[in-house]
């Protein structure tokens, strides 16, 4: 049975759009979801009428980019709670819920910005591992990524990439690159960061 995959987040989503191209490209079968994520019933009623429209070849993947980052920047959720709420947090785990009920691969990409150097992890240091805790709650943003991440752990088929400062190859005013030339200052902490280009051919191999 080919791999068939549900893009959620690819409408407006700017990594969304990304894996999209990537998978017409490589001349994979794919649907774009209307559906929010924090939309459970309609959700479920999506992927049942796409099976339904070719039940031989069903749908076996799910591919989450959709999120609320905010605009212009993050600040923007302290002032939206609810709405980074709903979709940060009900729709990342609605969508993991329904893939571990339907044994649907779930590739999610999630965000990095959930650690920050501490005692045990200074600069230079030993670096975080897979099994430790978020500990960057700086900003509501933030904090919303660091709940999700707990409770994803429990679901199976749930796969998560956690995507910090993106660089991509192009001139979007999402990209780190484009962002940072900008700025009148830059300081010098070593940070984590992820290479579009590298990163998403990949994800779709693992998922």
């Amino acid at each position: 049975m080919p791999d068939v995959y549900l893009i959620l987040g690819g409408k407006t989503g700017w990594i969304g759009g990304k894996v999209i191209k990537l998978l017409e490209e490589q001349k994979k079968k794919f649907y774009v979801a209307e559906s929010r994520t924090q939309n459970r019933e309609s959700l479920i009623a999506e992927i049942d009428k796409l099976n339904a429209s070719d039940p031989e070849n069903p749908i076996t993947h799910v591919i989450n980019a959709a999120g609320v980052t905010g605009r212009p920047n993050v600040d923007w959720c302290e002032d939206h709670k609810v709405e980074t709420i709903r979709t940060n947090v009900i729709g990342c785990l609605n969508v993991a819920d329904i893939c571990e009920e339907r044994k649907l691969h779930h590739l999610l990409y999630a965000t990095g910005c959930i650690f920050e150097y501490d005692d045990k992890h200074v600069v230079g240091g030993i670096g975080f591992l897979e099994e430790d805790k978020p500990n960057f709650h700086g900003s509501f943003y933030s904090h919303t990524k660091a709940l999700v991440e707990d409770l994803l752990s429990v679901y199976t088929t749930t796969c998560t990439l956690r995507v910090r400062m993106p660089i991509s190859d192009d001139l979007s005013a999402r990209n780190f690159v484009t962002k940072i030339v900008k700025y009148d200052k830059v300081v010098n902490i070593p940070n984590s960061m992820t290479v579009l280009t590298d990163l998403l051919p990949i994800s779709l191999i693992m998922a």
